[in-house]
């Protein structure tokens, strides 16, 4: 049985909680392969920590989070870091990590990748990590 862990952020948690329940929609079809935990962050920044700190207890992870650009810089910073931090935890580690964390210029953007029945960003993610979880290439 593998292991699959979600780690949310909790800022804009409407939106966390329209992703999160997106990625358990396709968790639960494998539900006799996987075993699911979620641990919530306070935000997107803090995603690569909790999956480098549960690296080994899991055989994939579910990144899921929302930035949205504000006036400042700080939208530039938070979302290249932490992407690219994922990025490198999943090269390093060989493990699969679905990235589900939008970055958008607006809320009603974000609300919209999060909340279509079909393309929900959390349904993207998940499947992402399932296939390469699944695939082991």
């Amino acid at each position: 049985m593998k292991k699959i862990c979600i780690v949310a952020s909790k800022y804009y948690e409407d939106i966390i909680n329209m992703l999160v329940s997106g990625a358990n929609d396709v968790l639960n079809n494998h539900k006799k392969k996987i075993k699911i935990k979620i641990i919530y962050v306070p935000g997107v920044f803090e995603i690569p920590y909790a999956i480098s700190k549960n690296l080994k207890k899991y055989d994939a992870f579910i990144a899921l989070g929302c930035v949205i650009k504000g006036e400042t810089p700080h939208f530039d910073f938070i979302s290249k870091s932490s992407i690219d931090a994922i990025m490198k935890l999943s090269i390093e580690s060989k493990k699969p990590i679905g990235n589900g964390i939008l970055t958008c210029l607006n809320r009603d953007q974000a609300i919209e990748r999060a909340n279509k029945l079909n393309k929900n960003k959390g349904k993207e993610a998940a499947n992402a990590a399932i296939e390469l979880l699944i695939s082991d290439n």
